[in-house]
């Protein structure tokens, strides 16, 4: 694993923790998913 890869792994990490101390985690795992459905639905449209 690259150094910038950890890296980024550890911020989503830090970020989970940090909304699950604001209270904000329904949201963060709503965006992750409509996310990750975009994503999954461009790829398609442009194979």
């Amino acid at each position: 694993m690259s150094l910038k890869s950890s890296i980024y792994k550890m911020l989503r990490i830090w970020n989970d923790i940090d909304s699950v101390k604001k209270g904000t985690v329904g949201k963060r795992i709503g965006r992750r998913v409509t996310g990750r459905v975009a994503g999954k639905t461009i790829r398609k449209m442009f194979k």
